[in-house]
């Protein structure tokens, strides 16, 4: 592969914990040395829920070893959304050109992190790791969790009428002037919602979403914290986050 120039910007990588003792080491070192690689300043900032398992303490050990890692301990456990909500928070007042989102378990894969960050930072305002592109894919996967999420997703898309085919995919990038507008103060899902939300703040703000194939692989280590209940859940309520987010934004329009 030939050389290529660090990108220019300061870069932070949020990732949220919970119970992650076994994946927390590898994943920041692997984190550390990609971001490291390609862009001129990093920080990984580890959101623990107060993991039972010892994250938490283990993460504190890596910020000691890791210039660039630092930790937010919160008191319970409170949801995906409510902690990438507050590692958006600390990112952006620190001056965070660059924000991404990842998950600690290896299910995405840290060498994909430079195609992220270059999409982000030349291409789009938003950069989505798809499984649902060509080039993309999952691995490990049994037939019922393929079928319930691309059947998630495309409900998810048909009710919301926009055209990314990996509307739920949890590994973002995105530009501090996307997450400014999408008004994070005003998010309220909190699960696998969260992710759909997102993506479709950032479109009715009127930024670009480019789809960065990816191959999204079954966690490393440790128990899953998805279900089929959960999935359900959301689905079931896109339709009143359409509806809200909708609102919000024709207000916000007609009073510009």
């Amino acid at each position: 592969m030939p050389h290529r120039e660090p990108v220019d910007a300061n870069v932070w990588l949020i990732l949220p914990t919970y119970n992650e003792a076994e994946n927390i080491g590898p994943i920041v070192a692997a984190a550390v040395q990609r971001l490291g690689e390609c862009v001129r300043e990093h920080t990984v900032l580890i959101v623990d829920d107060n993991s039972p398992d010892g994250t938490g303490e283990a993460a504190d050990v890596l910020a000691q070893n890791y210039p660039s890692v630092r930790v937010l301990h919160r008191e319970a456990k409170d949801g995906l959304g409510r902690a990438y909500l507050a590692g958006f928070a600390i990112a952006l007042e620190q001056g965070a050109d660059l924000v991404l989102e990842m998950d600690a378990d290896f299910s995405h894969d840290p060498r994909d992190i430079a195609r992220l960050v270059r999409a982000a930072y030349s291409e789009c305002d938003l950069a989505i790791g798809s499984r649902y592109v060509p080039g993309g894919g999952v691995r490990d996967w049994t037939l019922t969790r393929k079928l319930i999420s691309r059947g998630g997703g495309y409900y998810a898309r048909s009710i919301l009428g926009v055209d990314v085919q990996d509307i739920t995919g949890g590994f973002k990038c995105f530009r501090r002037e996307t997450l400014e507008a999408i008004a994070l103060d005003k998010v309220v899902s909190n699960g696998y919602g969260f992710q759909i939300e997102l993506t479709y703040r950032a479109i009715r703000a009127g930024k670009t979403v480019l789809e960065v194939p990816i191959h999204f692989t079954e966690r490393r280590a440790g128990h899953s914290k998805m279900s089929t209940q959960i999935a359900v859940e959301a689905a079931l309520r896109v339709p009143g986050l359409k509806r809200r987010v909708d609102e919000e934004f024709a207000a916000r329009e007609a009073n510009q």
